[in-house]
């Protein structure tokens, strides 16, 4: 496994599992538990996601030391406020049943994220937290985050795959020392991913499936990579990339595929902010 080191100072696995989607609280356990088995080491979940408690309880049995498995947890717009954070936070730590969260994360750019941040800063000066940062936040609202505040976020995640390859989301964030992690590396198969003809191209130089060479591609950019799967055999091949490396014609060639589209909404539609967070961030009101 090969890690990256954050601005903080703390390290963290490049490549780690993800669980969105897996809201059944047995397959999320069991998800993780194999990933676990399989060698993984860095767990990313949400309280959106609604399985925190199947991670940490796949987390406790496995008999891994804590110190040894990287969790990363998000706080949902509908806590964006100071006080409500504070209680977020709480609530992520208590469903996890851990001590503290290695990286916690704003899941989204709406609402007061000024007062949600300084609930996160306080929680890492507490030691509730190691790490904070941000997910899905845009080059601007990245600056603005940083500029109004004297701790600078650790890590932003966002919409990384071959189809809508962020080069100038990715840059800046690279530019300002903050770690680029990717969510839908796969792009959840949408255009036919796994069978693209330039990425089986490649693949077969190494002997390697699309699915592998999409990874080592956003390995080589830097970026941090969570995909998810709840079939073991598929885990242990998305783990098997570090012992290839793209040429720099390879990593062109995956260039050539950006479509310079989200495969799923654009964060900064309005519509689409009223109809995925209105009544997230209306429940702050309340």
């Amino acid at each position: 496994m090969e890690y990256v080191k954050l601005n903080d100072g703390n390290q963290m696995p490049q490549l780690g599992f993800g669980v969105f989607q897996v809201s059944d609280l047995s397959q999320a356990e069991q998800a993780v538990s194999d990933a676990l088995d399989t060698g993984y080491r860095l767990i990313d979940t949400a309280a959106a996601y609604d399985n925190e408690e199947a991670v940490g309880a796949a987390i406790k049995k496995s008999g891994i030391n804590r110190s040894e498995i990287f969790v990363t947890s998000k706080l949902w717009v509908d806590h964006f406020t100071y006080e409500k954070a504070q209680q977020g936070i709480e609530d992520s730590l208590n469903k996890l049943g851990l001590d503290y969260i290695d990286l916690y994360l704003l899941h989204q750019p709406y609402g007061d994220t000024a007062g949600a941040w300084r609930a996160l800063i306080e929680a890492q000066k507490a030691g509730k937290i190691k790490s904070i940062g941000v997910s899905n936040f845009a080059p601007d609202q990245l600056m603005n985050l940083e500029l109004m505040s004297d701790v600078k976020p650790a890590l932003n995640q966002i919409e990384v795959s071959p189809w809508y390859q962020e080069g100038e989301a990715v840059g800046f964030a690279q530019s300002q020392d903050v770690q680029v992690e990717a969510w839908a590396p796969f792009a959840e198969g949408k255009h036919n991913i796994f069978s693209n003809e330039t990425i089986a191209e490649i693949g077969q130089k190494y002997g390697k499936a699309n699915g592998q060479v999409i990874l080592r591609w956003l390995l080589q950019r830097g970026i941090v990579v969570i995909p998810k799967s709840v079939h073991k055999t598929r885990m242990a091949e998305n783990l098997d990339v570090f012992d290839f490396e793209l040429s720099d014609d390879d990593m062109q060639k995956m260039s050539s595929l950006d479509k310079n589209e989200s495969q799923f909404f654009d964060h900064r539609d309005p519509e689409a902010i009223v109809s995925i967070f209105g009544e997230s961030l209306k429940a702050l009101r309340k």
